[in-house]
C-alpha cells in the first residue's frame, strides 16, 4: 500500500464513519492483526476527529466486553475471524455500527479473494459468528464502508492538541484493565521524541523514505504503534508481519527485501535466532535491533550481535508513556543492560513512597514526566490520585537506580504485575477469574522466570472438589483469559500463606525459602 492510497482509504473511512452521525470524540474500537487495514481505520479515525481504542484481538468475550464499555466504544472495526467473540457480548455494550473487515481486503481483486476465501474456508480461521442486530445496530462490510465513504466528503476534524488520540488500555491492578488516556499533544511528542533518538542510526540509509522497518509486533500493543506513527513520519516503509509466532514464515519475509530496523521483545529475538534458516537472512542493512516491552537477556543480545552483527538497544516505556520513556544511545556497539538515558524533553526521577526525589545510586520508585506521558486514565480519579506525584511526575511501580550519567536500572517492580513476553498480566485479574472456576475455594497468581518469556504464571490453588484436576483449571482459563494470561503452571495446595489479616503474601510464594 502506498501512503497515496493510505490517504484516500483513510478519508473514504472516515467520511463513512462521519456519516454514521458519531458525535465529536467518539469512541472507535479497532480490533484488528497486522494487516493494512489497521493502518487505514487508525488514520481514519484520528482523521475523522473520532478515539482510537486499540483492542488485542485474541481477547475473550469477558475481556472484551469490559473494554468496549469501560471506553463507551459506539463503533467497531473488526476482523471477521473474531467476530464470534464480539457476538457473545455486543449486546451488553454501546456499539451500534459494526464495520467487518476480511483478511483480503485490501490486498487487490484477484490475490484479495484468494485470501479471504482460503482463510475462511481452507484454514478454517473464521469461526462462525451471527451478529444481533438488536437496537437498531448496523453491521457493513469493510469494503462497503470504503464505498459508501467515497461518495462523501471528508469534514475536517474538530479536534485539538487536547483531545484523547487513544485509549491505550492496560491491565489494571484492581483486576480490570484501564484506559491510560493518549491525547494527539502525547502521540505528537512521542513520534518526534522518537524520530530524534533513532535517525542518528538510521544515516546510513540517506532518504529515509527508502528505510523499511519490520512490525513483528502486535500494532494494537503501543510500541509497535510508536513505530507505525514514525514510519508515517519518515515518509518510509513499514512491513507488517501478521503472525510473528510463526517464525519459519517471518523468516521467509525478511529475506525477501533489505530491512533496516527490527523492533522485537526479547522473546521474539530468541526465537528467530533458534531458526536454521536465520543465519542464512542479509543483515547488511540493519540499522537499529530494538529491543523493548519486557526486559532484554544478556545473552541473547550477545548472540544476536554474534549473528547479525547488530547491537541489541534496549529501552523501557510504558501505555502510558506513548511507548518509549528512555532508550540506550542508537549507536552503542554493545548491549549495555541498563534501559538508557530519557528521551528528548522527558524527565525520570528515582523517587520515594512519599514522592521525594533520592540521590544518585539510590534505590527508588522510577517516576516520569513529559509531554509524552498521559493525562491520566479514563473515568478512573481514584487511580489518578494515586498515579502521580505532587510535582507532575508518573509513578511507574518499577524500582530502579540512576548513575551518574543519567543511566537508569531496572532492580524490581513495585507491583505484582507479571511481564509474559512484554504483555502485562495483574494477578488480581487471574485470581478473580480463576476463583469462578467450579471446585476452587482459593487462588493466588504469581510470575517466575522463564526463560522463552521473560516469566511465566503460576497458579497456587486451594480446592473443594476432590476431583478438581489440572486440566479443568486449564480448560476453564482457555475459555476466560487470553493466551498470555493463562497460567503455565498450575499447583494444589491445601493452604496459602498470609498476613494476619487474611492477605495473600505472594512474596513467600515466590521465595518459598525466604
Amino acid at each position: 500500500m502506498s501512503y497515496g492510497e493510505l490517504e484516500r482509504l483513510s478519508a473514504a473511512l472516515g467520511a463513512y464513519l462521519q456519516g454514521l452521525g458519531l458525535e465529536p470524540g467518539a469512541r472507535v474500537a479497532i480490533m484488528l492483526p497486522n494487516v493494512p487495514q489497521f493502518g487505514v481505520t487508525m488514520a481514519a479515525v484520528l482523521r475523522a476527529g473520532y478515539t482510537c481504542v486499540n483492542v488485542n484481538p485474541l481477547y475473550t468475550a469477558r475481556e472484551l466486553e469490559h473494554q468496549l464499555k469501560d471506553s463507551g466504544a459506539t463503533a467497531i472495526v473488526i476482523l471477521e475471524n473474531f467476530a464470534h467473540t464480539l457476538s457473545e457480548i455486543v449486546d451488553h455494550t454501546a456499539v451500534q455500527h459494526v464495520v467487518m473487515a476480511s483478511m483480503g481486503d485490501l490486498l487487490g481483486t484477484f490475490y484479495g479473494r484468494w485470501i479471504t476465501f482460503a482463510v475462511r474456508h481452507l484454514a478454517k480461521m473464521v469461526p462462525a459468528y451471527e451478529l444481533p442486530l438488536s437496537h437498531g445496530r448496523k453491521v457493513v462490510s469493510f469494503k462497503k464502508a470504503l464505498a459508501l465513504g467515497e461518495r462523501r466528503t471528508l469534514a475536517p476534524s474538530q479536534a485539538t492538541l487536547d483531545s484523547i488520540a487513544f485509549l491505550q488500555y492496560t491491565g489494571g491492578t484492581t483486576g480490570l484493565s484501564k484506559g491510560a488516556v493518549l491525547t494527539h499533544r502525547c502521540i505528537v511528542a512521542a513520534t518526534l521524541q522518537a524520530e530524534a533518538w533513532f535517525t542518528p542510526a538510521l544515516a546510513k540509509v540517506g532518504d529515509l523514505s527508502r528505510a523499511n522497518s519490520i512490525a513483528a509486533l502486535p500494532l494494537y500493543h503501543i510500541f509497535a504503534l510508536t513505530l507505525c506513527l514514525l514510519a508515517i513520519r519518515q515518509g518510509s516503509s513499514l512491513t507488517l508481519i501478521p503472525n510473528p509466532r510463526d517464525i519459519p514464515k517471518f523468516v521467509e519475509v525478511l529475506k525477501k527485501r533489505p530491512f533496516h530496523m527490527l523492533p522485537a521483545v526479547n522473546t521474539l529475538f530468541n526465537a528467530l535466532l533458534q531458526h536454521p534458516q536465520f543465519k542464512s537472512i542479509d543483515f547488511s542493512h540493519l540499522c537499529v535491533s530494538q529491543a523493548g516491552g519486557m526486559a532484554a537477556s544478556e545473552g541473547t543480545a550477545r548472540h544476536w550481535q554474534k549473528v547479525t552483527g547488530s547491537t541489541m538497544i534496549e529501552g523501557w516505556g510504558m501505555s502510558e508513556t506513548c511507548a518509549i520513556g528512555t532508550n540506550n544511545p542508537v549507536t552503542n556497539t554493545e548491549f549495555s543492560g541498563s534501559i538508557g538515558l530519557p528521551l528528548p524533553g522527558i524527565d525520570i526521577a528515582i523517587k520515594d513512597d512519599a514522592g521525594n526525589s533520592l540521590a544518585l545510586g539510590e534505590s527508588g520508585e522510577i517516576c516520569i514526566r513529559g509531554p509524552n506521558v498521559m493525562t491520566g486514565y479514563y473515568n478512573q480519579p481514584a487511580e489518578n490520585a494515586l498515579a502521580f506525584t505532587a510535582d507532575g511526575f508518573m509513578r511507574t511501580g518499577d524500582i530502579g537506580i540512576m548513575d551518574a550519567q543519567g543511566y537508569t536500572r531496572i532492580i524490581d517492580r513495585k507491583k505484582d504485575m507479571i511481564l509474559v513476553s512484554g504483555f502485562n498480566v495483574f494477578p488480581n485479574e487471574l485470581e478473580q477469574v480463576i476463583s469462578l472456576c467450579p471446585g476452587v475455594v482459593e487462588c493466588a497468581a504469581i510470575g517466575i522466570p522463564d526463560e522463552k518469556q521473560g516469566e511465566a504464571i503460576k497458579v497456587f490453588i486451594i480446592k473443594n472438589d476432590p476431583a478438581l484436576t489440572e486440566d479443568d483449571v486449564a480448560a476453564f482459563c482457555h475459555e476466560n483469559l487470553t493466551g498470555y494470561k493463562r497460567p503455565k503452571y498450575i499447583e494444589f495446595r491445601d493452604d496459602l500463606p498470609k498476613t494476619n489479616v487474611g492477605k495473600i503474601l505472594r512474596r513467600e510464594l515466590r521465595n518459598p525459602t525466604a
